[in-house]
């Protein structure tokens, strides 16, 4: 017969299995979660094709065709010189707003932006341009825009002053490759060319500015205040509070690696860049495969739990017990990631835990029919969810306080289990086995056997 040692071992193993056996319900759940935030990136892909996507402002550039040379066939081949502005200035208001399809809603913004600076002319010699090459009469201006649908005013471009027409598209180049054209014939007489234009850019997620200006400012403000700062340039003065953010760039030549004029391709400018990108305040999906990532410890230490009440009260609890408790705690996981999909994830929260923690406690009180035991797993539970809700809002230090967690977990089963022995003291051993050789042998035992004392 197994002594009572051996079945509590036993019964560590069997638990022990059936927590690793619980992992393939939390993959599946992680599955789930993972299929979800792929239909809502669709959904919010389809919403941002018709709305304008990710945009990027680049320009005003200046190009200026010139001649050089001809072909075999003497036909002329027309190279193009860039240039970017002296100055360039970014004034702009950004509204964001929700935008829903089905279950899923993707963040949109509006922006209203004052675009001004100037270029000075064009030293094209410095580029080995011969003065009679140049076709100033053919100059234009290219303005990148990844998303043109996203454009929502009528754009007219200031030159010196004067209004010159925007046309849709880019004229061949080699540095953007969407965005509008400005045809300005030049002044080869003129020494700085002021320009200035109004811009109403919807997009999603993010907005960025190409820092083309030898000197560059820009500043941009918006009501919305979950934003991360993002590019190759960090603002010079931020602020972000309730009220939204106001941020603010200054950018220089000497701060990037290009240079003001050039000819041929330019990799770098388009690579360069400063902006910022919209989020959710709690990306539900986000928030839910990290509580996920948690389960195993979940499981595990309720398992711990029950055992130790089970060890201490001399209760059995079967491992179908056992089973049902965990699915509980699973099943935990699908009524957050379902009910955040309509609601806001504290409240999807706060009804997912109370649910499974009403649902366990009033479980256990079947099993311990004790109300004291039963209390303690309840506030066991509300402990656990809450130390979870707290992790989970802890970016930077979720792992010190998971790490803080299980040392204090094992620290208090250590604590409750220090004075069970485990095995039978040796010497105890000892002393009963002489106690049992030692005992007098009734009178009619001895002549039964045949032993009969001096």
């Amino acid at each position: 017969m197994k002594t009572n040692v051996d079945m509590i071992f036993v019964k560590i193993i069997v638990v022990a299995i059936m927590a690793v056996l619980m992992l393939l319900p939390i993959n599946l759940i992680q599955s789930l979660i993972e299929e979800r935030e792929e239909n809502q990136q669709v959904a919010q892909d389809d919403i941002n094709t018709k709305w304008g996507g990710v945009q990027k402002l680049t320009g005003p550039v200046l190009v200026l065709p010139y001649r050089a040379g001809t072909d075999k066939n003497q036909a002329p081949i027309i190279g193009y010189a860039y240039f970017l502005p002296e100055s360039y200035h970014v004034e702009g208001d950004v509204k964001t707003e929700e935008r829903k399809r089905s279950l899923f809603k993707t963040l949109v913004y509006q922006s209203d932006l004052k675009v001004s600076g100037s270029f000075t002319k064009p030293d094209y010699t410095k580029l080995n341009i011969k003065d009679d090459a140049v076709m100033w009469n053919n100059a234009f201006i290219l303005i990148g825009i990844p998303y043109l649908q996203g454009v929502k005013n009528k754009l007219v471009f200031n030159v010196n002053g004067q209004p010159q027409m925007v046309q849709p598209g880019v004229k061949a180049n080699s540095v953007i490759e969407s965005g509008l054209t400005v045809n300005v014939a030049l002044n080869p007489h003129t020494e700085e060319y002021k320009f200035d234009f109004n811009l109403a850019l919807n997009g999603s997620d993010g907005f960025y500015i190409s820092p083309i200006g030898k000197e560059t400012t820009v500043h941009l403000k918006s009501l919305w205040n979950t934003v991360s700062f993002d590019g190759d340039f960090l603002p010079t003065n931020r602020v972000i509070d309730k009220n939204g953010f106001d941020a603010r760039w200054d950018v220089f030549d000497y701060n990037r690696n290009y240079v003001q004029m050039w000819t041929g391709t330019n990799d770098q400018l388009t690579g360069s860049s400063l902006g910022l990108e919209f989020k959710f305040p709690v990306d539900k999906y986000q928030m839910t495969m990290r509580s996920v990532k948690y389960a195993i410890m979940f499981i595990v230490l309720t398992f711990v739990v029950f055992f130790l009440v089970e060890l201490l009260s001399k209760r059995r609890i079967h491992p179908v017990q056992y089973l049902l408790v965990s699915c509980a705690l699973v099943l935990f996981y699908s009524l957050l990631l379902a009910i955040s999909e309509h609601l806001s994830f504290s409240l999807s929260y706060l009804i997912s835990a109370s649910a499974t923690t009403i649902l366990v406690t009033a479980y256990s009180s079947t099993m311990f029919k004790n109300l004291k035991q039963t209390m303690i797993m309840g506030i066991f539970f509300v402990g656990l969810y809450t130390y979870l809700y707290i992790i989970l809002q802890q970016e930077n230090m979720a792992l010190l306080f998971g790490a803080v967690g299980l040392f204090v977990a094992l620290a208090i089963v250590m604590f409750v289990l220090r004075k069970v022995e485990w095995y039978k003291p040796k010497d105890a051993e000892t002393e009963t086995a002489k106690a049992a050789d030692t005992t007098p042998i009734p009178p009619s035992e001895q002549e039964a056997t045949g032993r009969i004392d001096e």
